[in-house]
């Protein structure tokens, strides 16, 4: 891999001593385990920006961005470690755009990226333990944080007449964190949590589970899961049980494995995962459509904002290297500027290039507060006619 070694042509100054033409960016994202079905549309999302950046020939003086993927397994804190180490001492990656899950994002940043000086933004690790763990100042996230999410939820639940519900989880920092921000802020409304109960990924029998969740009793059951693994096994058990008939299913939850799996099974169920309906948003999807994919697919344009934003940061540093440009991330994302919607990379690189603020709006309405996450805007979806429709953005 060539590294980044000596000015570009624009005068813009990068680390080393020889010329360079290629940046690495690593795509750390569980391709195996519970949420894989997540993994390709965020993948195809990051390196939709990479492409965008690389054909504009605006970048660092000409530089072109290469990607390289690695599988963090989504709940494999080792796998993750591994894989993250692999990124940065084999391939040499400049950044990192992950993890998927939150615990794998957990393990590889204070593991591996923390103590090698890497940035890494994550577009959809969500667990609020992630907001106060200590990152100096190189880790971002797209999506927001399920403290967040929690609030949501709950908004949606009592405005469709539900106050009493039972919760089970998915036992990691992931689930547990949505459960906790959930039931403080649905019990804050004025709503009951009959039972909040963790389960256990990989089981092939959830009737054990199911059974307490039912003799608890609620109006619907809230399934903080993933979509390819325990999630979909504890609503194939409530079904078969009549314990519960509507679900109520988090980000983690929601893709079409779901309904390809349960159709009209679960009609009438609904729940939320981060999204807008910004003009961004639209131009987002168009884009990917072109390029062959499903931009609507949970988590993808966050990939492409995360992408975006390294590659901006890098532009607004004049260098390639984590430590140069991670102070560099908040600048561009927020106002003041000039907005930058998907499809403007190359314009947002010629304007920073020429000492220009810009504003990034993206596909998601990119807004970082705090240590640098998303303020977060959710799209309520509903299960209808056996499909995931979305019927509001919050």
């Amino acid at each position: 891999m060539k590294k980044i070694l000596m000015a570009s042509a624009a005068g813009i100054a990068l680390t080393g001593a020889a010329t360079a033409q290629e940046v690495t960016l690593g795509v750390l994202l569980g391709f195996t385990g519970p949420a894989e079905s997540l993994a390709p549309g965020m993948a195809d999302g990051a390196e939709l920006a990479m492409s965008e950046v690389s054909a504009s020939g605006n970048l660092l003086g000409g530089m072109t961005v290469n990607s390289v993927r690695a599988d963090s397994t989504c709940i494999d804190a080792a796998s993750a470690t591994a894989s993250a180490e692999r990124l940065i001492t084999a391939e040499g990656v400049n950044g990192i755009v992950g993890a998927l899950c939150s615990g794998a994002t957990i393990a590889a940043l204070t593991n591996v990226a923390v103590p090698n000086g890497m940035v890494m933004i994550s577009p959809s690790a969500t667990s609020p333990a992630l907001s106060t763990l200590e990152d100096n100042g190189l880790f971002f996230r797209t999506a927001p944080s399920d403290a967040r999410q929690g609030v949501v939820m709950s908004e949606i639940l009592m405005d469709r007449g539900f106050d009493t519900v039972a919760v089970t989880y998915t036992n990691n920092d992931y689930g547990l964190g949505l459960a906790d921000s959930f039931a403080a802020a649905f019990e804050e409304m004025g709503g009951t949590v009959t039972l909040v109960a963790a389960h256990e990924d990989g089981r092939a029998d959830y009737s054990a589970e199911v059974g307490a969740l039912s003799s608890a009793g609620g109006d619907a059951l809230v399934v903080a899961g993933y979509i390819d693994q325990g999630g979909p096994g504890i609503i194939r058990a409530a079904l078969d049980t009549g314990a519960f008939d509507t679900f109520v299913l988090p980000d983690g939850m929601v893709g079409t494995s779901i309904t390809d799996a349960f159709g009209t099974e679960i009609e009438g169920s609904f729940g939320q995962y981060p999204g807008t309906d910004s003009e961004g948003a639209e131009i987002y999807f168009g884009l990917a459509e072109q390029a062959g994919f499903d931009g609507t697919a949970a988590f993808s344009a966050e990939a492409y904002d995360a992408a975006a934003l390294i590659l901006m940061a890098m532009q607004a540093a004049g260098s390639t290297a984590p430590g140069d440009y991670a102070a560099h991330v908040m600048d561009v994302a927020n106002a003041p500027g000039e907005p930058i919607l998907p499809g403007e990379l190359g314009r947002a690189l010629e304007l920073i290039a020429a000492g220009e603020d810009v504003d990034y709006i993206g596909a998601t309405a990119v807004e970082l507060i705090g240590g640098g996450e998303s303020a977060g805007a959710y799209r309520e979806i509903e299960v209808i006619d056996g499909a995931i429709e979305t019927v509001n953005f919050r």
